[in-house]
């Protein structure tokens, strides 16, 4: 069965990081998520109040609502999803009852979606960590008895690099490091920055998305709407309409971060693997065969301790763990895998859903005509 997941994002729209949008495509297209919601974290940090060294990102900071409305017409879904408090976390036990309505949809979303499960469900934390602490802090009953895990990208292997992710609200990873809740860590960073290579953190790059080209052509088009940073308003219009050559060439050619994939494997019970002809794949754990070769992307039993500044630390251990951690081996073996397994596993997803953007896409055997004007009904000719 399909994993049940809530995914917790820092989406946006201009995308601040086009990563964002490209890494939402995978729970929508992979028949092993069962994706349940989507709450969207919003911070209102500027670029000149981040902390010297860390990287940060000009406005605008709009909710992501367009990705999202892009993905469910395209797998003809309704994901809901809700907004999140834009402010830090003051204390600890913060609940933040008194930000305005519109920032209360996001932990309620998590909340009631949690209320509604038959089974525990993995909620996947790709942003700030302040939307499900601020659940938690809500309903601390409920998380324990239906959270499966807490999948948690943010974080250093280290102390010496205060991490985007944990730098956005501090105080919120400290809470969830501390509930004592099932807890799966992804450290995005390592001592040096977010940048470099290491046997826990996630990091890997493509070179080049020249292989977006090959996929469906919509989901091809929702790709370079994200990447290439559109604006355009008629956003649905957009996936039946190829971009200029200038916007395609220029997503094509950026070389592309990407610190998500190791918790969707994680989540979906799948593994990395190279074949016995040597190319590499992303498979369900149950069609691993012999003489296939595992690429090392694995949790680890560890003890993980909360810091002030917001970070954590963490020991290796099957001796009391609280937690698990995120290690690879070689990670240019396992870059050198992703950059053939990812592609693949996206150009086998089929947007279902997806009949054109217009009502002309679905014609009316017998076109209607107006029989004029519109008053308090509806006029004769016309479809009610």
């Amino acid at each position: 069965m399909p994993t049940p997941v809530i995914v917790v994002t820092d989406l946006y729209q201009p995308p601040e990081d086009p990563g964002d949008n490209f890494d939402l495509l995978l729970p929508f297209g992979y028949d092993r998520i069962d994706l349940r919601a989507i709450v969207l974290d919003v911070s209102i940090e500027k670029r000149e109040s981040v902390r010297e060294g860390v990287p940060g990102y000009p406005g605008p900071r709009e909710p992501g609502v367009i990705p999202i409305a892009q993905l469910n017409a395209l797998f003809g879904r309704s994901v809901p999803y809700g907004i999140s408090p834009f402010a830090r976390m003051r204390f600890a036990e913060d609940q933040m009852r008194d930000v305005p309505a519109f920032q209360q949809a996001g932990p309620e979303l998590l909340l009631e979606t949690l209320r509604l499960s038959d089974e525990p469900v993995h909620i996947m934390s790709f942003g700030s960590a302040r939307p499900i602490a601020v659940a938690f802090n809500r309903d601390p009953d409920l998380f324990h008895s239906r959270v499966a895990k807490i999948h948690l990208s943010a974080g250093s292997t280290s102390l010496d690099y205060l991490e985007w992710n944990v730098y956005l609200d501090p105080i919120a990873v400290i809470r969830l490091v501390d509930a004592g809740l099932p807890l799966a860590l992804y450290p995005c960073a390592t001592e040096v920055d977010c940048f470099s290579y290491g046997a826990h953190n996630t990091l890997w790059w493509f070179d080049d998305l020249e292989w977006i080209a090959e996929l469906h052509p919509a989901l091809r088009r929702y790709l370079l709407y994200g990447l290439g940073v559109s604006t355009r308003i008629d956003f649905l219009r957009a996936l039946d309409e190829d971009p200029p050559l200038e916007v395609a060439e220029r997503v094509y050619g950026r070389r592309h971060a990407v610190w998500e994939t190791a918790a969707w494997i994680e989540v979906s019970d799948s593994a990395l693997v190279r074949r016995v002809d040597g190319s590499f794949a992303i498979v369900g754990e149950e069609a691993v065969v012999e003489g296939e070769v595992r690429i090392r992307n694995e949790q680890v039993p560890c003890r993980v301790r909360s810091h002030q500044t917001g970070l954590y630390t963490f020991d290796a251990t099957e001796t009391q763990p609280n937690a698990t951690v995120f290690v690879r081996d070689d990670p240019h073996e396992y870059e050198r895998a992703l950059r053939e397994a990812l592609p693949a596993l996206y150009r086998s997803f089929e947007p279902p859903g997806w009949q054109g953007s217009t009502l002309g896409a679905i014609r009316d055997p017998e076109p209607r005509t107006y029989a004029g004007p519109l008053t308090g009904t509806t006029p004769a000719g016309v479809l009610s």
